[in-house]
């Protein structure tokens, strides 16, 4: 991987909260474009940042915002072997007003810090929902939803609403996110007259990007890497 530029930063988030924000980059250059990556419920761990670094490496300015930062203390993070439980009163301190606040402050800052012109999302299962949510209150000129938990339960108005183009992936062995949620999301694009992308690998389960996860489909996650460059590439440049 190319050299890069790691940091933790800390923003101040409307609502009078603070949140710690990993920053990736390439070292000495300048960034084609912003991208914010949000987390799945295990915080900001290891992955993540190894996600994050993957995209700084293609040239994006990524920032990976701590979404459970009114709940959990800075840097907090929970191991795929855990008990869910540990998670769960972080992940219910979560709500879709806290997740606008959170992106806004990580979009203000690649505007006005990083200087950037054009800016994407990308997210993953709890971040996929936060991602399609960020799409729906920013002029985002791309996002990019991975398994996105709750959307078609909880954020299906936003779809209306949303900005960018939208590329989706679901697992077809998925037991969280049933076909008819899929779908419900993709009809409610079609009907707003939205551009979307909708991609199921039907041998994938939840999780199926991360490789420290048991769901981990080598398969699956390289190919929607390979989509996912070509989306950003084709929208943010």
């Amino acid at each position: 991987m190319p050299e890069l530029k790691q940091e933790k930063i800390t923003l101040k988030v409307s609502d009078g909260t603070e949140m710690q924000v990993y920053v990736s980059q390439l070292a000495g250059t300048t960034p084609k474009a912003g991208l914010i990556v949000s987390q799945e419920a295990y915080g900001v761990n290891s992955h993540i940042r190894y996600v994050a670094d993957r995209f700084a490496g293609e040239g994006y300015l990524v920032l990976a915002p701590e979404l459970f930062h009114r709940t959990a203390p800075p840097g907090f993070e929970i191991s795929y072997s855990s008990d869910f439980s540990l998670i769960t009163p972080h992940f219910q301190g979560t709500s879709e007003k806290g997740f606008e606040a959170d992106i806004r402050a990580c979009f203000q800052w690649l505007e006005t810090v990083g200087k950037v012109q054009k800016i994407g999302a990308v997210g993953y299962c709890m971040g996929g929902r936060a991602s399609f949510i960020a799409n729906s209150i920013l002029p985002l000129k791309a996002a990019v939803s991975y398994y996105g938990g709750r959307i078609a339960t909880e954020s299906l108005a936003r779809a209306k609403d949303q900005q960018g183009p939208l590329l989706m992936f679901w697992g077809g062995l998925d037991k969280h996110i049933l076909p008819e949620h899929v779908k419900s999301v993709a009809d409610a694009l079609r009907a707003a007259g939205k551009e979307f992308v909708n991609v199921e690998f039907s041998k994938a389960d939840h999780g199926f990007n991360c490789n420290d996860r048991a769901a981990y489909n080598a398969t699956a996650s390289d190919q929607a890497w390979a989509l996912t460059l070509a989306f950003f590439k084709k929208h943010l440049g």
